[in-house]
């Protein structure tokens, strides 16, 4: 039944399409043929172009990772290569940097094999600076932060306790 009404609804279409004058089809071919184009412009072309013009970018932003990432490796082995650290000289290198670089706004108590940081309004700048410093000197980790960050006067400010690591006695 379908194909009967099919077939007739396709030979009605021939029998305009062959008595539509020769201008009318030029015309219906071309805009036919336009919109073939966009549509491969839309989905095929303009994608591929696109993605080649980014390329360029990307292969630039991956090797300024990798390049980092390389340097933080051989960071990390630098200080997998160097001696243990010992208890009493990580906890006078620890106090110092504290002492250093977060003064009157952090306070240092060391119960044994942790050091327990209590920070007051500490600039960022300071705590971030001071930690690389514990991790590289004093090859001490973060056990366990819990920190809250304040703004005042448009600086970033943190209140809470950081606990680090050190080494065995």
């Amino acid at each position: 039944m379908k194909s009967l009404a099919s077939n007739s609804a396709m030979k009605s279409l021939q029998s305009r399409w062959l008595d539509l004058p020769q201008r009318d089809k030029n015309g219906s071919v071309f805009a036919a043929v336009l919109l073939l184009g966009f549509v491969l412009w839309t989905l095929l072309i303009s994608p591929a172009i696109s993605t080649i013009r980014e390329s360029g970018a990307q292969a630039r932003s991956f090797d300024a990772q990798l390049t980092k990432m390389r340097a933080m490796q051989q960071q990390a082995v630098a200080i997998q290569k160097q001696p243990p650290q010992k208890y009493d000289d990580a906890v006078r290198t620890l106090t110092a940097a504290t002492n250093k670089l977060l003064g009157a706004s952090a306070k240092l108590v060391v119960t044994g094999d942790r050091a327990n940081i209590t920070l007051q309004d500490t600039p960022a700048d300071g705590l971030a600076q001071w930690l690389i410093d514990a991790r590289l000197s004093a090859k001490s980790v973060p056990v366990d932060v819990r920190l809250t960050r304040s703004l005042q006067a448009g600086a970033v400010r943190w209140n809470g306790v950081v606990v680090m690591s050190l080494p065995a006695k």
